[in-house]
């Protein structure tokens, strides 16, 4: 996985990845907005997904106390285009907990494939319990969750 384009390594602000999978961009897409798919590769919860604007559903995890999050994101779809971009704003469900994100996934064909590009974007550099948020979430994409997604693409033959 390398850093997205105009990505900087030094945004405290933002997590940014891209990834190369092996696949059409309508089967990435695919596996980004079914929520059957959604259910294999992220949180539990993203079953509750629908591709539409304004939709609310909630996603759990593990609490992670020193970064105060409650193991709950509240998640709306803010935007989408069919085969290229999906936003969504994630909020941590403790009011106590200011934490608001957006994560864009944004698909480009590339020979075969698909390179998809996560933005994960909204830490706070100035708030120590973001930072360790970041340096949570930035591994977690990299190492568990676009792994995942790769292998639930794999499935689908």
């Amino acid at each position: 996985m390398t850093t997205a384009p105009g990505g900087d390594a030094d945004d405290l602000t933002t997590v940014r990845v891209a990834q190369f999978f092996p696949h059409p961009p309508a089967k990435v897409w695919r596996a980004l907005t079914e929520p059957g798919l959604l259910a294999r590769w992220q949180m539990p919860g993203a079953e509750e997904f629908r591709l539409e604007v304004g939709h609310r559903y909630r996603m759990t995890s593990v609490p992670r106390p020193h970064s105060r999050f409650s193991g709950v994101v509240e998640v709306r779809v803010l935007a989408y285009d069919i085969e290229r971009m999906l936003s969504l704003r994630w909020e941590d469900a403790d009011p106590a907990n200011l934490a608001e994100w957006t994560v864009t996934w944004t698909l480009e064909q590339e020979g075969r494939g698909t390179r998809l590009f996560l933005v994960h974007e909204g830490f706070d550099p100035d708030d120590p319990a973001q930072m360790s948020a970041r340096k949570i979430m930035d591994g977690g994409w990299r190492g568990r969750v676009l792994p995942s997604l790769g292998r639930t693409l794999d499935q689908l033959g």
